[in-house]
C-alpha cells in the first residue's frame, strides 16, 4: 500500500512543532518529525509522536445533535441550523449582548476570525473571549503597555544557540513545551547558566544552575529582590535604561523596599542564592525569561507580568538576538485566536473595539460598525448567566466544565441558559449538557494556519476527510451567519478567510501570503508586504510598540505589612494546605484527545497528587493510597504520589481527569486588571480513605459529567423558550 506524507503543524501545545502524518488508504497510520522544521528540528514529545489516534476515533461527533425532550438526538445540518438561526434571531432582535460565545484556541486562524466576525457582525455584540482567559490574559495586560505587544520577542532557536543565561519562572518547560526544554537543554550543552524559580523539583529545576525554590505566589517579592540586587551592585545601564524606557526613577524607589533580606523573610529563598541569580542575570551578555501559568494564573497575575517586563527592560535583554521575554502559550493557536480578535476589548490586529478611528477600516470591508463597548469575559459569563444578562452561550472548541474555575458554579449556572449551543470533535463533558451539539473537523481534516508561541505563522494542511458529516469550525460559522441572513461570509476556503485578515491588518499580516507559507518554515509577524522576510525579533531598534515608542517601567505596588506568598486564599487549621495545579508531557488539558490515546494512557492512566512526604506522614498518607482531596468547593479522590517535588504545604494536580476534576476545586478569586481566575492556588486539605469511599466518591463524578453514556443523553432540557 502507497503511504502518503503530509505535511503539517502539531495540533498540541503553542511551540508549533513540524510533523508529517503518514497516511495509508484515507487513514493516518503514524507520524514522521519534520527535520528540517527551524523550531522543533527532528523532534517531538510524546503526544507529537503517538497523539494521533484519536483522529479516527469511532466516538468522534458525525452529525449534529437536537435535544428533544431530554435527550439528544442526530439531527441534518439544515434542521440544527435552522433551530440555532432561530434562537439566535429572537436574541440579537432582543439584547444581542445576551449572547456570548467562547472560541477555542486549537482552531485555526481562520476558524477564530470566523468566530469573532459572527459574534460581532451577525450577533452585534463583543461578547466573544478564549482560554487566553485562562492562561495568558496578564500577558496581554502586562506587556501592552510596557512593551507594546504581548507577543514573545524572540524566535525559539536563539534560546538553544545564542542565548547565554536562561532564565524560566513558572514554567515546567520539559512536560508542557518539550521541544522548548530541548532548546534549553541544547544551550546547557554548549555552557550556557540556567536558572529556575518553581515551586517545584521539576527536570529543569534539576537541571538548573541555581534553582530558586519560590513558594506559590511568591514571584512578586523574588523578581524585585533580583531588580533591587542589580540596581544595589550597580549592574544597571542608567543612562541606556532612561533613553530607551520611561518611568525608571519610580521603580528605583519602589525597589528600595525590596531588600534581600524581606525578600528572604517573605518567600524562603535564601538570600545568596538571590544574588547569584541576579549576578547570573544581569551580567550576562545575552538573557531570556521564559515563562508560563506560573507566573500569570494568579489574582496578581498582571502584575507578576510587569514585574517580569521591568527586569527585561532595565537589564537591557531585549531587542537583540539570544534575548527577550517569552511567554509560553500552551494551546496550538492561542496565539493566534488572539491575534484574530477573539477578545472581548479587541478586533483581529489588537485594535481596540472602543478606538472609532481604527475601526474604520472594519466598518468599511465588512459594511457594518462593530460594536464598540468591550464584552463580557470567559470568567465573567457563569456569573453573567446568573445574573439572566446571557442567554445563550457557544461554545466553539473549549470544555469549561472542567477547564474553567469553580465548576460545580459554572455548570449550575449552565442549567439557567435558553440555549447552549457546542461545536466540536467529541461528546465532551461540555457538550453532553447542550441543546444542539454540532460535528467540527479536527486539524487533520482541514486547511488554514496557526500561528505558535513565537509568532511563527504556518500552514496546516488536511491529511484525511472528516468523519460523516463533520464539517471545518469557518464552514460552520459561514453557514449559520447565512442561514441568519447575513451576507458578510461569502467564504469558499480558508485562503479567502485570511486574504480579508491581510487586508485588514496589513501591519502584521500584509505580506502572509499562503503561497509563501506553502513552500516555507513560516513566517513571523509583523511582515507588511510580500518583498518582506518577517520579524524574527520584536524592538531591535529600542523602538517599542507605545505611543512614545518608549518602553514603560510600570512600578509593582508593595504592601508593606507582607509577611508571605501573595495568594487569595491563604492556608488555615481546616484547609492546611495549598493546592496549585498544572499539565503533565503524556497528557494535554481536560484529556478530551489524548485520553483517546492508547499510548499516552498507558503511560498516564489516572491522577496522582504530588505530596510532600513531611505532610503524607503528618496525614498518615503513603505513597499509592486513595486520598480525598477537598477545598471549600468541593472534594475529589485520586492517588496519592509522595514525593519530594512539591515542599511541604503544597500539593500538585492535573485537570486530564474527570474521575478527579481538580477544577471542582479551584476559586473564582480573579486578577481584577483581566479576569485571569487564581487556578494556581487554592487552601486545601487531604486523607486518606478506602477503596469503597473512592468508588462512591467516583460514580458521583461519572453521574455529575455523564461519561458512562454516548448518544443519547438524557439530561434536562436546557433549550427553553422554543
Amino acid at each position: 500500500m502507497t503511504v502518503h506524507r503530509v505535511r503539517t503543524i502539531c495540533p498540541y501545545c503553542g511551540v508549533g512543532c513540524g510533523l508529517y502524518l503518514l497516511v495509508e488508504q484515507g487513514r493516518i497510520v503514524g507520524v514522521e518529525a519534520d527535520p528540517e522544521h527551524p523550531v522543533s528540528q527532528g523532534g517531538l514529545c510524546l503526544k507529537g509522536y503517538y497523539g494521533y489516534n484519536h483522529v479516527g476515533d469511532p466516538r468522534r461527533l458525525q452529525t449534529p445533535l437536537i435535544r428533544k425532550d431530554g435527550m439528544l438526538v442526530p439531527a441534518t445540518w439544515n434542521e440544527a441550523l435552522n433551530f440555532i438561526a432561530e434562537h439566535l434571531i429572537r436574541v440579537r432582535r432582543q439584547d444581542p449582548d445576551a449572547f456570548a460565545l467562547i472560541a477555542s484556541a486549537k482552531g485555526t486562524n481562520e476558524d477564530s476570525f470566523a468566530a469573532q466576525k459572527f459574534a460581532r457582525v451577525v450577533m452585534g455584540t463583543n461578547n466573544v473571549d478564549c482560554c487566553a482567559r485562562l492562561c495568558h490574559a496578564p500577558s496581554v495586560a502586562g506587556l501592552v503597555p510596557t512593551l507594546g505587544s504581548a507577543a514573545t520577542t524572540n524566535t525559539i532557536e536563539e534560546i538553544g544557540s545564542v542565548t547565554e543565561t536562561i532564565f524560566i519562572i513558572g514554567s515546567n518547560t520539559s512536560e508542557c513545551h518539550p521541544l522548548v526544554a530541548a532548546h534549553v537543554i541544547k544551550a546547557r550543552e554548549r555552557g550556557a547558566k540556567l536558572i529556575v524559580a518553581d515551586p517545584r523539583h521539576t527536570e529543569m529545576a534539576a537541571r538548573a544552575d541555581i534553582w530558586l525554590r519560590v513558594p506559590v505566589g511568591g514571584n512578586i517579592p523574588l523578581i524585585n529582590g533580583i531588580m533591587h540586587i542589580l540596581m544595589r551592585d550597580g549592574l544597571i545601564n542608567t543612562i541606556r535604561v532612561n533613553r530607551m524606557a520611561a518611568g525608571f526613577d519610580a521603580l528605583a524607589a519602589n525597589l528600595a523596599e525590596w531588600t534581600p533580606e524581606r525578600v528572604e523573610n517573605i518567600t524562603g529563598v535564601p538570600r545568596a542564592d538571590l544574588q547569584a541569580a541576579a549576578h547570573l542575570y544581569g551580567k550576562a551578555s545575552t538573557a531570556a525569561i521564559l515563562y508560563a501559568m506560573g507566573v500569570t494564573q494568579f489574582a496578581n497575575g498582571t502584575e507578576n507580568v510587569l514585574a517580569l517586563a521591568n527586569l527585561a527592560i532595565i537589564t537591557g535583554h531585549l531587542g537583540r538576538s539570544g534575548t527577550g521575554l517569552f511567554p509560553l502559550r500552551g494551546q496550538n493557536n492561542i496565539q493566534g485566536t488572539c491575534d484574530m480578535g477573539c477578545l472581548p476589548d479587541f478586533l483581529p490586529g489588537y485594535v481596540h473595539v472602543g478606538s472609532s478611528q481604527k475601526q474604520t477600516r472594519f466598518s468599511h470591508v465588512w459594511s457594518v460598525k462593530p460594536p464598540s463597548k468591550p464584552g463580557i469575559r470567559a470568567t465573567e459569563i457563569s456569573e453573567g448567566i446568573m445574573q439572566g444578562k446571557i442567554r445563550v452561550l457557544y461554545v466553539f472548541g473549549a470544555n469549561p466544565v472542567l477547564s474553567g474555575p469553580d465548576t460545580g458554579y459554572l455548570m449550575k449556572a449552565l442549567e439557567r441558559l435558553d440555549l447552549l449551543i457546542v461545536q466540536d470533535i467529541f461528546l465532551t463533558e461540555t457538550a453532553r449538557l447542550a441543546g444542539v451539539v454540532l460535528p467540527a473537523a479536527c486539524a487533520a481534516e482541514k486547511d488554514g494556519t496557526f500561528t505558535n508561541t513565537e509568532r511563527r505563522i504556518q500552514r496546516v494542511r488536511m491529511a484525511v476527510p472528516p468523519p460523516g458529516d463533520a464539517r471545518p469550525d469557518w464552514r460552520i460559522f459561514s453557514e449559520l451567519a447565512r442561514e441568519m441572513g447575513s451576507s458578510a461570509f461569502p467564504y469558499r476556503s480558508p485562503e479567502e478567510i485570511w486574504g480579508e485578515i491581510r487586508l485588514l491588518i496589513p501591519e502584521r499580516f500584509g505580506g502572509v501570503a499562503y503561497k509563501r507559507l506553502n513552500d516555507g518554515p513560516g513566517i513571523l509577524w509583523p511582515c507588511p508586504d510580500e518583498a518582506h522576510p518577517g520579524t524574527p525579533i520584536l524592538y531591535s531598534d529600542n523602538v517599542f510598540l507605545t505611543p512614545s515608542g518608549k518602553a514603560q517601567l510600570k512600578p509593582v505596588p508593595i504592601d508593606p505589612e507582607q509577611t508571605s506568598a501573595g495568594i487569595v486564599e491563604k492556608p488555615d487549621k481546616d484547609y492546611p494546605l495549598v493546592l496549585t495545579t498544572g499539565r503533565r508531557v503524556y497528557h494535554y488539558h481536560t484529556g478530551t484527545i489524548t485520553r483517546k490515546e492508547w499510548v499516552l494512557n498507558q503511560i498516564g492512566p489516572e491522577e496522582l497528587v504530588e505530596i510532600n512526604p513531611e505532610d503524607g506522614r503528618r496525614k498518615g498518607i503513603r505513597n499509592g493510597d486513595l486520598i480525598r482531596v477537598c477545598t471549600r468547593r468541593g472534594l475529589i479522590s485520586a492517588r496519592a504520589w509522595i514525593t519530594d517535588r512539591v515542599p511541604p504545604g503544597t500539593i500538585f494536580m492535573t485537570f486530564h481527569f474527570w474521575e478527579a476534576p481538580v477544577n471542582e476545586l479551584t476559586g473564582r478569586a480573579q486578577d481584577p486588571v483581566c479576569g485571569i481566575p487564581e487556578l494556581k492556588a487554592s487552601a486545601a486539605d487531604i486523607k486518606s480513605i478506602s477503596s469503597v469511599d473512592a468508588r462512591m466518591i467516583r460514580r458521583q463524578k461519572k453521574e455529575r459529567y455523564l461519561v458512562s453514556l454516548e448518544v443519547p443523553v438524557n439530561r434536562r432540557n436546557v433549550t427553553k423558550g422554543d
